[in-house]
């Protein structure tokens, strides 16, 4: 991958003939990220910080306001299919604060007319009234980081709720709105496969339309990594994850991505264009974009420093990296998506999406069904039992070379 020097993405640098050749661009999602929490949990390698005294509400949203302008060339004209507010913890925000970023966000973005828009929100944050505070803002899902409903595995986990303010929030986004995400962590310290199973139950008590499952990772430069909790054994995690299967389709959730499960009609639209490798522009603090032209796939990055972004944006450069996608390293960057889905892709969808013809992954896709990672017929791939059990070792097949 070529990095070209830290500044805004030239267009016409980004419009002008290259190795590619896309028939159309895909759909086009936003990102915002507002990075401060109430305290930096463990395991979290994410962009988040822990806030400072009092919340630069109001300066960072004009921040946000300033990132966006600056790349309205780069989208110009494209409607966006979603919004997805991610942090962090987004819910420390005020109603007030978000509908005032809704409103700059529409009034410099044409919006889908069922362009759906997600708020992260902790339990932490959560209180009477807040969240219907937030759907009249123009937030249409909400996603809440429950994690567990096990007081001692949520303590572990450096989490600032408790099972009480979970069951709670739970309750007030069924109410306040038509669909909810809840998060979920299993793998614990010190977890059983019954404590798993019975937040498991407890989250399937709440009908959410959409849960998303994670396993508990002990990712580079966080608490965990430097001082690692003792964690269930490996063949306890797999079957951990088998009995979440079991209980998620008993209760009528589908298993559509390797974290995901949703009813029928709510599957995160936003998720899906990140898997099915479609556009996305991210502001904010530390935000990545990835976005189509007719001849290149580029990426960007924030400044993700809190105090740094909000010195670039407002001085008109708020990217901090600036790079082409390769025609090398495509396969790659579509397959570490696309695999992610139960569906798998078409292979039309791989063209339309890379500008690369099939015959760019056929030795790895050969290699792929040979052990019995995948399964494909003239048009669709798709990945098996197996290959979801061992996804990074399909994913890697299609390494350049």
């Amino acid at each position: 991958m070529t990095t070209a020097a830290a500044g805004p993405l030239d267009l016409a640098r980004a419009m002008r003939p290259g190795t590619l050749q896309l028939g159309a661009l895909p759909p086009l999602s936003l990102y915002v990220h507002l990075p401060w929490c109430l305290k930096k949990c463990p395991y979290c390698d994410f962009n988040s910080h822990e806030m400072p005294g009092d919340l630069p509400e109001q300066a960072y949203l004009e921040a946000l306001v300033a990132d966006l302008e600056q790349a309205l060339p780069l989208v110009w004209g494209r409607g966006v299919h979603s919004i997805f507010i991610g942090g962090g913890t987004p819910s420390l925000f005020s109603p007030a604060g978000i509908d005032r970023l809704i409103g700059d966000v529409r009034a410099r973005l044409r919006l889908e007319a069922d362009c759906e828009i997600t708020l992260e929100a902790n339990p932490g944050t959560f209180e009477k009234d807040r969240f219907r505070a937030f759907r009249a803002a123009g937030v249409t899902r909400l996603s809440i980081g429950v994690q567990s409903f096990h007081d001692a595995h949520l303590k572990a986990l450096g989490r600032v709720h408790d099972r009480a303010q979970a069951l709670a929030a739970c309750e007030e986004a069924a109410h306040a709105f038509d669909t909810f995400n809840i998060d979920l962590m299993y793998a614990l310290p010190g977890q059983t496969l019954a404590q798993l199973e019975a937040d498991a139950r407890q989250a399937l008590a709440m009908a959410p339309p959409h849960l998303s499952i994670y396993h508990l990772t002990l990712e580079p430069n966080t608490y965990f990594a430097k001082f690692p909790p003792e964690l269930p054994p490996e063949d306890t995690a797999y079957a951990m994850l088998d009995r979440i299967t079991e209980l998620t389709q008993a209760a009528g959730l589908q298993r559509y991505e390797v974290s995901a499960y949703a009813r029928a009609g709510h599957r995160c639209w936003h998720n899906l264009n990140y898997w099915q490798f479609g556009d996305y522009l991210g502001i904010g603090a530390g935000a990545h974009s990835k976005l189509s032209f007719p001849h290149r796939v580029v990426r960007q990055v924030r400044y993700r420093e809190p105090k740094l972004y909000l010195e670039h944006a407002r001085a008109g450069n708020a990217v901090a990296q600036d790079s082409e996608v390769t025609r090398a390293d495509l396969p790659f960057e579509y397959m570490l998506n696309a695999l992610r889905l139960r569906e798998g892709f078409a292979l039309r969808e791989f063209t339309e999406r890379t500008g690369l013809p099939v015959s760019a992954i056929a030795s790895a896709l050969s290699e792929a069904e040979r052990r019995a990672l995948i399964t494909r017929s003239l048009d669709r791939v798709q990945p098996t039992e197996r290959g979801f059990d061992f996804l990074s070792d399909l994913q890697a097949l299609f390494l350049p070379g």
